[in-house]
């Protein structure tokens, strides 16, 4: 069994069109603060960052935000976090927050959410994330990327086993049982015949 203290939530800097996304995103900050599980996410403040954020700390909550310096001086920080680290760049940021995570969910978001969560988990692939990776598939919005995955493993790009290693569902609870029941994927080995 794992130990959930502090979770990374990868989403959108926009709330997107429809309202089942900054509902679910508030669901998930309240669901958070109650688990007494830490937030670690990018630092923002607009869009569905800070709408996390805020459910987060008004639920009595924990927030860890970690914000490039380029994000930061544009000033789209969300103020009064209980912790903001300042970071040089985007990748420090995502390594960071791996690093202090004991796991990933991912919310609705555009090209940088969905790099975050693919980056988290093909570093656990070859090893360089223990922690497991899970997509919060709000209004079936990651059913598109749930086939691509398929994809991916019936044509061999991925193993059937490893594909199994990265979870979709829209239940906080079984993202969290999960990870909690969670054990890494097998490191692929190469042959040099």
């Amino acid at each position: 069994m794992n130990t959930i203290k502090n979770i990374a939530v990868y989403c959108g800097a926009s709330e997107g069109k429809i309202p089942e996304f900054k509902q679910q995103t508030v669901a998930t900050g309240t669901w958070l603060a109650k688990q007494n599980i830490e937030l670690v996410y990018g630092g923002g403040g607009v869009g569905l960052m800070g709408v996390l954020a805020k459910a987060v700390l008004e639920s009595g909550g924990t927030v860890h935000g970690i914000i490039p310096q380029e994000l930061f001086k544009r000033e789209t920080a969300y103020k009064g976090l209980t912790q903001l680290e300042i970071v040089d760049n985007m990748s420090i940021r995502k390594a960071r927050m791996i690093e202090l995570a004991d796991g990933c969910i991912t919310l609705p978001g555009g090209p940088g959410t969905l790099e975050e969560a693919s980056e988290a988990f093909s570093w656990a692939l070859i090893g360089d994330n223990p922690t497991p990776v899970t997509f919060l598939n709000v209004n079936h919005y990651y059913d598109p990327l749930i086939t691509m995955f398929d994809e991916m493993a019936a044509n061999g790009f991925l193993s059937v086993n490893n594909r199994e290693k990265l979870f979709f569902s829209d239940s906080l609870d079984e993202i969290y049982n999960f990870m909690v029941n969670y054990s890494t994927p097998e490191v692929r080995t190469y042959s040099h015949d």
